[in-house]
């Protein structure tokens, strides 16, 4: 295990000096058939980004983490402004993997059948037969779940935990893979309601959406005033996402990380112990789905870059948007204008891998 430390320190140069030792061990074999695995795993995701490029300018870091969310097998809550394209943004990456999207606007009016479907009676067969809703698509973007009533945003979230839907006593299995996009404009409170952070826990990456630079929007204009439509390909199918999402699984995670992410997600809950003043800051730290989304977020982004292991670059990279909805702030913390972002980057910055 000592040897794999050196491995993580400096992966590139250690895997090729192991290579040509004598002592080559069944784990370092393990690992290296690992990255040959993930390697030609990750040309194929390469395909996947140049193909959205076409179509969406910019938001390389939004792309990438959004399907990290997709290979990890779980749910994003997209937070940004009107306007940023989240809905080309789902339409784009539904089409380039080749599976079906729908986009659901939440309204107040909205009923759990509208979502999920329900029985309709045919005067013809004079029997009850299943309409089934938009939620069996495989991407689905829940535009402003915040204006929906609480019972519309629990069936959803129970879709998105059970993987299935029950209407009227018979159980349906949803299709894989099963993505939900749920967006919330932050600069709104009228006419909504507020998901329960119960119910935010089962997202397992919040994403904020930032503006375009300056460059990317004049892209965006140039694209915009053109006559020529950017159509994009189907590079994969749905088979080959799943089969991501299960090579994912397999991708090594050595026990130094997960002391790591178990001290990181501690730090959030007794951050006097690790020596940080932050407790006044913080009413409830993260939940244990916080460690395990961590983990499995850091597998699917170790596959993107083409490594078989996980990094600490790869905890890193992916605790804001797995620890930012996680992090219950106190009322000081609000006062202050303290965000969950700047005590996470506060944790990263004092808790290192041992």
């Amino acid at each position: 295990m000592d040897q794999f430390r050196l491995i993580i320190k400096c992966p590139q140069q250690n895997m090729a000096l192991r290579a040509n030792d004598a002592s080559f061990t069944t784990n370092d074999q393990v690992i290296s058939a690992l990255n040959e695995q993930s390697q030609a795993h990750s040309e194929v995701i390469s395909q996947i980004f140049s193909e959205i490029s076409k179509s969406i300018v910019g938001q390389k870091d939004v792309v990438e983490k959004i399907m990290v969310a997709l290979i990890s097998d779980g749910h994003v809550l997209l937070e940004s402004v009107p306007g940023l394209a989240k809905t080309l943004l789902a339409k784009t990456i539904s089409d380039v993997l080749g599976v079906s999207t729908v986009r659901i606007q939440f309204t107040p009016d909205l009923l759990p059948a509208d979502i999920l479907g329900t029985k309709i009676y045919k005067k013809s067969s004079e029997q009850f037969d299943i309409e089934k809703g938009p939620i069996f698509n495989n991407f689905i973007l829940a535009d402003e779940i915040n204006r929906a009533p609480p019972k519309v945003q629990s069936a959803l979230l129970e879709a998105m935990q059970e993987k299935q839907v029950t209407i009227h006593g018979e159980t349906f299995a949803l299709s894989a893979p099963f993505l939900v996009m749920a967006t919330q404009n932050p600069i709104e409170s009228e006419g909504t309601y507020k998901l329960p952070d119960a119910q935010v826990d089962r997202f397992a990456m919040k994403i904020l959406i930032s503006y375009p630079s300056i460059d990317d929007e004049k892209s965006i204009i140039a694209r915009f005033a053109s006559s020529n439509e950017s159509l994009v390909n189907p590079v994969i199918t749905s088979d080959k996402v799943i089969e991501l999402q299960k090579f994912s699984q397999s991708i090594y995670v050595d026990e130094s990380i997960i002391n790591y992410v178990t001290r990181i997600v501690d730090a959030t809950r007794n951050p006097q112990n690790y020596n940080l003043d932050l407790k006044n800051a913080i009413e409830f730290g993260a939940s244990p789905r916080a460690s395990l989304w961590l983990i499995k977020t850091a597998k699917a982004l170790a596959l993107i870059h083409g490594r078989g292991f996980v990094i600490p670059e790869d905890i890193k990279s992916v605790a804001h948007e797995v620890l930012r909805h996680r992090i219950i702030l106190s009322f000081e913390a609000d006062v202050n204008k303290i965000s969950a972002d700047q005590i996470i980057d506060t944790i990263l910055e004092n808790i290192q891998i041992s």
